[in-house]
């Protein structure tokens, strides 16, 4: 006897969000969010397409830790179908991020660099209390192909 067997497509968006009221942002807690929430991504992204998404997160968040005083927050977002995972880090600065001018001889301030070269989309929004940096990573899943526009 065979048994038909259908796989049923997620259709609720995955998602995460975490704010710091003390205004000591974690770069630590916003990668394992990350893996944790890719973890739960069907199908699968390849690892690499999650240390991606981890350097980004990091990246982000350590600037709003480093340029923007007081509370920051972060969100993730992952649709149905998607293949890229939207993170949004929120902070009390209302000056963009600004890229340093390549310097293989510096040692940091590559981090936007990174992001930029890591992103699909990266967006800057102001908001009355700070602003709001946006990017949009690609994913790739263990079939190989991308996972859908997200």
């Amino acid at each position: 006897m065979d048994i038909s067997l259908r796989t049923h497509p997620r259709t609720q968006d995955l998602g995460y969000s975490r704010a710091w009221e003390t205004g000591m942002c974690s770069s630590a807690d916003a990668r394992d969010a990350v893996a944790a929430l890719l973890a739960a991504a069907r199908p699968a992204p390849l690892r690499r397409s999650v240390q991606d998404a981890q350097l980004v997160v990091s990246e982000l968040v350590t600037n709003a830790e480093k340029h923007a005083p007081g509370p920051c927050a972060l969100s993730l977002e992952l649709r149905p179908g998607a293949h890229a995972l939207r993170i949004c880090v929120t902070d009390t600065s209302s000056s963009p991020p600004r890229p340093r001018p390549p310097d293989p001889a510096r040692v940091g301030g590559h981090g936007l660099h990174l992001v930029r070269m890591l992103s699909r989309d990266l967006e800057v929004t102001a908001l009355p209390d700070g602003k709001r940096v946006t990017a949009t990573v690609p994913l790739v899943s263990e079939g190989g192909g991308a996972r859908g526009e997200g």
